[in-house]
């Protein structure tokens, strides 16, 4: 186990939904999303390779679909970084149909697919409200389309309806997703920065209250001790006895309030490895921040300290477990000995058999624990599981031996 660093490289690994892609690698990443799709078009493919038409036939049909497929990728791939103006969607969008239309009437039955994607490109790129009606306008020109197709309109236009409209308004969805996912992280971003101007606020005023009576009090003192000095000597040394004084006070309210900023909490730890957690692949059962509350009873320092074994174990999963799950969990314990709070951090990574070799880090958290009267114990088999365990008053002594109307 280690101490805990900085952790680098957890943008690199956060999910890019909804902003544009930053690199080729992530352009290609993409690409490939979208293009995967594009297998649905075997059935024209099929039906060029078959040679069924002629061969001016045959060639503007492979220059048509090469067109279509160019022209949906750079649509939809463009669209999810810098989209098109409106007017241009529109163009983009009406000569896919019109391809689609054509292609249809001349060459037949299996080029219907086209309208699949016309649908598809409609619900990727029209606003929500257009969208609605432009999917089933898309479906609706298919079945039109096809009733003038050459081949069997009952094998394709009812088997490609479903996925028209499926593909059209799950578009829809995606794109909601989406915008809800650049909503959160917007969010996160102003909630953080409040949060960041909070906290210089409460150091201001912290500061201020600190330090403010103390220096004016200082600087009241040594101008009347300035005055005292030619003609009252030993009054002015009584002055500065007592700036002496002032300053001792509030060097050690200041070193005090340090201390506290300081102090680990479990908040703010549990916090943190999630983060971490997140940012390493590894998923994370932690309780919520918000509840991370000590059970009534708990030593004064207990909360540092399970705070410190969260760090050191969190730090031990991401650098050295490759675990794929942390599981932590916090609550009250009653044994033979007594009621305690235990802390305890299991992860599924490597671990071996038996006891785990105490290392500078296990040391190091026996010393804080030791110091509230707690353990920790370390245990290796299938990963690696850090328990810590800190004594809880007993409910006697919290509410006072003896107490009551009854007491004598």
């Amino acid at each position: 186990m280690t101490s805990v660093t900085e952790d680098r490289g957890a943008e690199a690994t956060v999910a890019t939904i909804g902003r544009p892609p930053e690199n080729r690698q992530e352009a290609l990443r993409k690409l490939l999303w979208i293009g995967i799709w594009l297998a649905f078009l075997g059935a024209p493919v099929s039906d060029l390779l078959k040679e069924q038409h002629t061969a001016w036939a045959t060639t503007l049909g492979w220059v048509a679909l090469a067109a279509f497929v160019a022209v949906y990728l750079a649509l939809v791939f463009r669209h999810t970084a810098r989209p098109f103006a409106r007017v241009t969607v529109a163009s983009i969008l009406v000569s896919l149909a019109c391809i689609a239309v054509i292609t249809s009437l001349t060459l037949g039955a299996p080029w219907l697919v086209l309208f699949v994607y016309v649908s598809v490109g409609c619900g990727a790129v029209l606003p929500l409200p257009l969208a609605r009606w432009a999917i089933p306008g898309a479906t609706a020109a298919m079945a039109l389309a096809g009733l003038t197709t050459k081949g069997d309109w009952g094998d394709f236009v009812p088997g490609l309806a479903i996925p028209a409209l499926l593909g059209g308004f799950a578009m829809t969805g995606v794109r909601h997703l989406v915008r809800t996912t650049v909503e959160l992280r917007q969010a996160r971003a102003t909630v953080a920065q409040l949060a960041a101007n909070e906290e210089r606020l409460r150091l201001a005023r912290d500061l201020h209250d600190l330090m403010g009576h103390s220096l004016s009090l200082i600087t009241l003192k040594s101008e009347l001790a300035g005055r005292m000095l030619p003609d009252h000597p030993d009054q002015a040394a009584q002055q500065v006895a007592d700036i002496e004084q002032v300053s001792r006070q509030a060097l050690v309210d200041v070193r005090e309030a340090v201390t506290g900023y300081r102090r680990a909490t479990l908040t703010g730890e549990l916090a943190g490895a999630r983060t971490a957690l997140t940012a390493a692949g590894v998923a994370a059962d932690l309780p919520a921040e918000s509840g991370a509350q000590l059970p009534p009873g708990a030593p004064p320092g207990a909360e540092e300290a399970l705070a410190w074994v969260v760090r050191e174990a969190i730090t031990n999963v991401v650098r050295h477990s490759a675990a794929k799950r942390c599981l932590v969990t916090l609550g009250e314990r009653q044994t033979l000995d007594g009621r305690f709070v235990e802390l305890r951090v299991a992860d599924d990574g490597r671990g071996g058999p038996g006891a785990a070799v105490p290392g500078n880090g296990l040391t190091g958290l026996a010393e804080r624990l030791a110091k509230v009267g707690g353990s920790v114990e370390a245990t290796c088999g299938k990963g690696f599981t850090l328990t810590a365990r800190i004594p809880l008053a007993s409910r006697e002594c919290e509410h006072g031996v003896g107490e009551g109307p009854s007491a004598l």
